[in-house]
């Protein structure tokens, strides 16, 4: 089965959101989906000490001007599994500037974690688990060469809206 193609986006796109899981939290190891092989591909072990402080994956049926489909970060207590599929809030995100250029990051909670019921926006968060998940997209590319990324600042649900709809008719252009 074909993750990015044959998954729906989600319930109710763009607010209740499909993410397939790629890397777990805790981990160094960043795997991506290759809708070719229908498979999880190791892209590449993090050259630096840190970790992903969040789970991340992508959302089916999206694509982004970077030739990948919508990265989503989901915060939760204990890692999925990768490969999992996960029913998704957003509540914000994460804008980055890369070596590719702008690097839109969505931050999500998971709807069936009742712990995250009254996460709804991005102000919902404590303040040093955003700045934890800043510093490691600041860093995590630092010792690999020709590689880096600039923090661009958080937005909120409503912001994460119109990029999750963008990413959406991209896709549809793109694909259908």
């Amino acid at each position: 089965m074909n993750l990015l193609k044959e998954i729906p986006a989600g319930d109710k796109p763009p607010e209740k959101i499909n993410v397939v899981v790629e890397v777990i939290s805790g981990s160094r190891d960043k795997y991506e989906y290759n809708p070719e092989w229908e498979a999880f591909v190791l892209d590449r072990v993090i050259h630096s000490s840190v970790v992903f402080p969040v789970d991340y994956g992508f959302m089916p049926q999206t694509w982004c001007n970077d030739n990948d489909p919508l990265d989503i970060m989901i915060l939760t207590y204990e890692p999925f599994e990768v490969g999992c599929i996960i029913k998704a809030r957003l509540i914000g995100v994460l804008i980055l500037e890369d070596e590719k250029g702008l690097d839109s990051k969505i931050l999500s909670v998971p709807i069936d974690d009742p712990r995250f019921k009254e996460f709804k926006d991005i102000k919902d968060v404590p303040e040093h688990l955003l700045k934890e998940i800043q510093e490691f997209f600041e860093t995590y590319k630092r010792l690999e060469p020709k590689k880096w990324a600039k923090f661009k600042g958080w937005r909120d649900a409503k912001e994460a809206k119109k990029i999750i709809n963008s990413a959406l008719d991209l896709y549809k252009k793109k694909f259908k």
